[in-house]
C-alpha cells in the first residue's frame, strides 16, 4: 500500500471504531490491529489518538457539508432548503457519518474536540445560511430536524414498526413548514 492508501484505511477504520466506540471508548490499538499496522505507525502519522479522533469527525460534518452543498446547486431560498433536506434525508443511512457526529457532540467536553465540532457545527450553518439566504430562525429550524433525524437514525428508528413516537419522527418535513418559521412569527 502506498502512505496516502494506507492512511485512508486508518481513517476508514477508525472511523467505524470511533462511531461506535467514542474518543474515550476506543483504542488506537484496536484500529491498528485492524489495520495490520502497529500502534506506533498509528501514532507516527496522526499524533495521538484524539488528532485521529477530530480528523475522523471533521471528516464526517464535511461529507455531509458537501453533499447538502451539491444538493443545492444553484438555487437558494426554500428550493435549495428542500434540496439539502432531501440529501439529508438519503444520508440517513449512513450510521458510521451519523454516529460519528454524535460522538463528536459527546466528545465536546474536551476543549479542542469542542473547537473542532464548533467549526464543523458553523460551516454547515454556514452553507444552509448564505445558500438560502434564509434567516436564522428558518435555519436554526432546518438545523435542529436534522439533529433530531440524526438520533432517530442512531436509534434506529426506521425498525420500529407501528410505535406512535417512532412513526412521528419519521414523518416527513415538507418545505412549506419552513414558510412559516421565520424571524417575523418568532416575534
Amino acid at each position: 500500500m502506498t502512505a496516502d492508501e494506507r492512511r485512508a484505511q486508518i481513517l476508514a477504520i477508525a472511523a467505524e471504531e470511533f462511531a461506535l466506540g467514542g474518543l474515550h471508548g476506543t483504542s488506537t490499538e484496536a484500529i491498528a490491529r485492524r489495520a495490520g499496522i502497529t500502534q506506533a505507525y498509528v501514532f507516527r502519522l496522526f499524533g495521538s489518538k484524539k488528532n485521529l479522533f477530530i480528523q475522523v469527525v471533521r471528516a464526517a460534518f464535511g461529507q455531509l457539508t458537501e453533499a447538502m452543498r451539491t444538493a443545492a446547486g444553484d438555487s437558494g431560498g426554500l428550493a435549495a432548503l428542500s434540496a439539502m433536506g432531501q440529501t439529508y434525508d438519503a444520508l440517513l443511512t449512513d450510521r458510521t457519518a451519523l454516529l460519528l457526529q454524535l460522538q463528536g457532540f459527546a466528545a465536546a467536553s474536551d476543549p479542542e474536540v469542542r473547537d473542532a465540532v464548533r467549526e464543523s457545527f458553523a460551516g454547515m450553518w454556514e452553507l444552509v445560511s448564505g445558500t438560502t439566504g434564509l434567516d436564522p430562525v428558518t435555519v436554526k429550524t432546518f438545523l435542529a430536524f436534522g439533529m433530531l433525524l440524526n438520533n432517530g437514525a442512531a436509534l434506529a428508528v426506521r425498525e420500529v414498526d407501528d410505535e406512535p413516537w417512532a412513526l412521528g419522527v419519521r414523518t416527513r418535513i415538507q418545505p412549506g413548514l419552513f414558510t412559516h418559521i421565520t424571524d417575523e412569527t418568532n416575534r
